[in-house]
């Protein structure tokens, strides 16, 4: 059964978003205070732990089973040479994925994350932006589903991933139509692009803002206009997220924006996210500022595929190993006065 089974059901999801668990975030912020070093000492660390604590509704969070998924769709926009590669390397990139050979796989395998590949009709890209809307109704609608899909309500934390030739094209456009800015403030250079590339990009961009703009009068409709099933699909996969629970680490700049149009619309749909990393991609920091999340990590990362979420893992489960197995002073008979 599809948990966005219309439009209505979708926009509906955005309205009762669950919340933080208070009482946990209480009883585990009460934990850190008894811990054998000064307060505050572990910086955000001390604040990832109680992050996770609320979100999961218990005093000690785990992160024994952490899933990724990482969806792939193709662009028509692609055509008109908004990217430094051709659309055939996205289906090049999903064999790849699948037999383990990206550095998504390295890095997900590293971090102990259970990796789910998702190819969305790339034999069917996506409409030309710049002429026609992305997707109907029903494939925006179908692409929310698979990624709502691939939400599991005992996962411990989640990321997604994206592969999709010409998606920062999509993306900036996504950004731009949710709060605004013209196609150069939201456009860069993506896989690559000599500034000829990146002029066609904002011309790109620019046509679809001006098409789509007087439409895009909900998130659904900015989704299905502007985006692409990958980024519809990672809208899904984290609002079905935060459905059940689960919290989620937010990749680079395509991730973040694909949550754009939602957070337009309902402002603290972050509030069961951190952003893993800022990326070097022109317009992540800006987008970020705008999520109102402080990145994790900034290490000049631009691969897209949940990298950076999945080098953060190894961050979240730095902050749990402090939260849950440092002795309290009275354990450690130590004076609770540092």
């Amino acid at each position: 059964m599809s948990l966005f089974p219309d439009v209505a059901a979708f926009e509906a999801a955005l309205i009762d978003l669950p919340r933080m668990d208070e009482a946990t975030l209480f009883d585990a912020r009460a934990r850190q205070a008894q811990l054998t070093k000064p307060a505050g000492s572990l910086g955000r660390l001390e604040e990832i732990a109680l992050f996770m604590a609320g979100w999961q509704g218990t005093e000690r969070p785990r992160t024994e089973r952490v899933k990724a998924a990482l969806f792939a769709g193709n662009h028509g926009v692609a055509a008109r040479g908004v990217s430094a590669f051709p659309i055939e390397v996205t289906a090049q990139m999903v064999a790849n994925f699948q037999a383990g050979g990206a550095a998504i796989n390295a890095l997900a395998g590293g971090c102990g994350a259970e990796l789910s590949v998702i190819p969305l009709d790339l034999d069917r890209p996506t409409g030309d932006i710049a002429i026609e809307p992305a997707m109907s109704e029903a494939d925006c609608l179908a692409a929310l589903n698979a990624g709502a899909a691939q939400v599991s309500p005992d996962a411990d934390l989640m990321f997604v991933g994206e592969m999709g030739i010409g998606n920062t094209t999509p993306a900036a456009a996504l950004c731009a139509q949710a709060y605004g800015g013209d196609a150069v403030s939201w456009c860069g250079r993506g896989t690559g692009l000599d500034d000829t590339g990146v002029a066609r990009k904002v011309s790109v961009v620019s046509a679809a803002l001006a098409l789509h703009g007087p439409h895009c009068t909900s998130s659904f409709e900015t989704l299905r206009r502007l985006g692409g099933r990958e980024i519809a699909a990672m809208a899904g996969a984290i609002l079905a997220a935060r459905i059940s629970r689960v919290p989620v680490l937010l990749d680079g700049f395509i991730c973040c924006a694909a949550i754009a149009p939602l957070v337009a619309v309902s402002p603290h749909f972050t509030d069961h996210c951190l952003a893993a990393h800022c990326s070097a991609e022109a317009g992540h920091a800006r987008l970020l500022v705008h999520l109102r999340l402080e990145p994790l990590l900034r290490l000049d990362m631009r691969l897209g595929e949940g990298s950076g979420a999945a080098v953060a893992v190894h961050l979240v489960r730095a902050a749990l190993a402090t939260h849950n197995k440092m002795a309290t002073f009275a354990e450690a008979a130590v004076a609770g006065a540092c």
